[in-house]
């Protein structure tokens, strides 16, 4: 008899531990759902769409060839010395050029890449 209820109390355990992974796993999907714009009201989730959305606009193109000291060490790993270089080292062809030219390190350039831009100053033809 003893064999008996030793069986019972370890089935009786087996549910206990598979009724609470069951509950953990419900609240863990409560908790992700909630914070979704799905589980906000109509009004709400369009709001914070429609928030994130304006939020998402790419910041403007820095021109290389142009942008003044305090612009260029807006850029990460730019300071005072490399932003000195930069406006030395004018005009840049391509925005690589930063590199061979100015001799700016990799890794900075990579990490700028896309934030930058050289535009070429156009030639005026003579009118005649």
């Amino acid at each position: 008899m003893a064999k008996e209820t030793h069986k019972s109390c370890r089935a009786g355990r087996s549910v206990v531990i598979a009724t609470s992974l069951w509950l953990m796993a419900g609240t863990g999907f409560a908790a992700t759902a909630s914070t979704s714009t799905e589980a906000l009201p109509a009004g709400h989730a369009q709001q914070a769409q429609s928030s994130k959305k304006a939020t998402q606009k790419p910041a403007p193109l820095i021109d290389i060839n142009s942008a003044s000291k305090a612009q260029l060490k807006t850029l990460y790993g730019v300071g005072d010395a490399e932003a000195d270089r930069i406006i030395a080292a004018r005009p840049f062809k391509t925005k690589t050029d930063l590199v061979t030219t100015a001799g700016l390190p990799t890794g900075i350039y990579v990490a700028n890449k896309h934030k930058i831009i050289a535009i070429q100053k156009t030639k005026s033809s003579p009118k005649g």
